[in-house]
C-alpha cells in the first residue's frame, strides 16, 4: 500500500476533527495539526470539493444529507422530548393541525394524549400510524410520491392534498436553521411539502434541536420572519440562541 502523502494525511486527520466534534474550527485545527491557517484553509476547500463537507465563517462542518427515518430518530433522542414537551402547550384539544414527517415532531405525536375533536394531517406514515392510537384524535395521511431518501410522503398530489384542508397551526422541525438564511431541507421535494402545510396554516411553530442551529442543507425552505414561535431544547436565555432572539420568539 503506498504511503499516504503528507497533504492526505492532513486532510484523514481533518476529517477525523470534524466526525468526532461535527465542526473544525481553523485555528484549532491549524494548532492540532503543526501547520499554517492558510494550509488547513486549502485543505478544506479540498475536502469540499469532493463533497465532504461544507466550508464555512471560521472552518467547516459536516455535510447534510438525506438518511432513513429510523436512522434519524435514534439521535438527540433527549433534545427531542424536552422540545416535544414544549410543544405540547401549542397542541389544540381540537380543531385542525398538521404536523411535518420529521422524527422531531412524531415525538410530539406520541405525547399528544386525549383530545376532543382534533384533526391532525402529516405526510408521513409512522406519525400518522401513532396518531391513529391518540384517543380524540383524526388523523389524516396525506399521501403522494414516496421520497425514498427520507421516507415521506411529497410531490404534486401530496401538496395538493395538504393544501386542501386549514390548520390553526403546523409544526415543523428542518434539517438545518440559519439566522439569515432561515430553514433548509435535504431535498427540493420536502421543502415544497413544508411550504405547502405552512401557505394553509395560520402558524408556523419550528421544533428543532440545537444541533441543527447556524447550519444549512440544501432546499431553502422558510425565512425565520415566518415563524410563530422557534421550540428548541435549549433555555430561551440560552447564548447559542442570541443570533435569533431579534428575529422569531424562543421557546
Amino acid at each position: 500500500m503506498p504511503l499516504l502523502t503528507e497533504s492526505e494525511r492532513r486532510r484523514e486527520q481533518l476529517l477525523a476533527i470534524l466526525e468526532r466534534d461535527n465542526v473544525v474550527r481553523l485555528t484549532e485545527a491549524a494548532a492540532a495539526l503543526d501547520v499554517s491557517v492558510m494550509t488547513v484553509r486549502r485543505d478544506l476547500a479540498d475536502l469540499e470539493g469532493e463533497g465532504l463537507l461544507r466550508r464555512v465563517r471560521g472552518g467547516a462542518i459536516s455535510v447534510i444529507g438525506p438518511r432513513p427515518f429510523g436512522e434519524r430518530q435514534s439521535e438527540h433522542s433527549r433534545a427531542k422530548e424536552i422540545i416535544a414537551e414544549k410543544a405540547l402547550a401549542l397542541v389544540p384539544r381540537f380543531g385542525s393541525i398538521a404536523f411535518d414527517a420529521s422524527t422531531t415532531v412524531i415525538t410530539l405525536a406520541e405525547r399528544l394524549g386525549p383530545r376532543s375533536g382534533l384533526t391532525v394531517a402529516t405526510n408521513s406514515y409512522p406519525t400518522y400510524a401513532v396518531l391513529k392510537a391518540a384517543p380524540g384524535v383524526t388523523p389524516i395521511l396525506i399521501g403522494g410520491e414516496t421520497e425514498e431518501s427520507t421516507d415521506t410522503f411529497v410531490g404534486p398530489l401530496a401538496v395538493q392534498a395538504a393544501e386542501s384542508l386549514r390548520y390553526l397551526r403546523f409544526f415543523a422541525s428542518a434539517s438545518a436553521i440559519d439566522s439569515g438564511y432561515g430553514t433548509t431541507e435535504v431535498s427540493l421535494a420536502e421543502a415544497q411539502m413544508k411550504r405547502a402545510f405552512f401557505r394553509v396554516a395560520k402558524e408556523l411553530v419550528l421544533c428543532i434541536d440545537s444541533s441543527k442551529l447556524q447550519q444549512q442543507s440544501t432546499a431553502a425552505s422558510f425565512e425565520l420572519s415566518r415563524a410563530a414561535v422557534l421550540i428548541t431544547e435549549l433555555a430561551p436565555a440560552d447564548p447559542r440562541l442570541d443570533e435569533f432572539r431579534d428575529v422569531v420568539e424562543l421557546r
